[in-house]
């Protein structure tokens, strides 16, 4: 390894100094064409759809709607010996929503959120833990049900 004076070190980081300064220009400069491309479209699309803009509770309420009919048709096609995996799934899921309960319950106590948090986070706990208990149950009964009897 040749050591470098210090005029030869100082070169080089002036010189990789350069370059840098050189691709944060050459970035800058594509991220102002990408800006003024997306300008350009997102007019394109304004006149498109009437200079309008969708709300978008629109779109959000027509998702939920959709998940409530396709829960409903998933549900309700789900064959008797796949039910109790699919219970299991949902107890799975359940206990993911408690954790996300729980940690808004606790919000409070952080100092940064507000008791309407709070409220949502109780209900979302109580409701949750019901559905897992509930999903245990039925998951149980199910079991019972292949047992073989004396």
């Amino acid at each position: 390894m040749a050591s470098l004076t210090a005029a030869e070190a100082l070169d080089q980081v002036k010189a990789l100094n350069d370059t840098a300064l050189a691709a944060a220009h050459q970035a800058t400069d594509a991220a102002q064409k990408t800006q003024s491309i997306f300008d350009q479209l997102s007019t394109g699309v304004a006149h498109v759809t009437g200079a309008a803009a969708i709300d978008p509770f629109v779109f959000q309420f027509s998702i939920f709607v959709l998940a409530i009919f396709v829960g409903y048709y998933v549900v309700w096609s789900v064959t008797p010996a796949l039910h109790t995996p699919l219970m299991s799934v949902t107890n799975a899921i359940s206990s993911v929503i408690v954790v996300g309960a729980l940690l808004a319950v606790g919000v409070q106590a952080t100092g940064f959120g507000s008791s309407l948090a709070s409220g949502f986070g109780f209900v979302a706990l109580v409701l949750a833990s019901v559905n897992i208990f509930g999903g245990f149950l039925v998951t149980a009964r199910m079991l019972a049900m292949y047992k073989k009897k004396n």
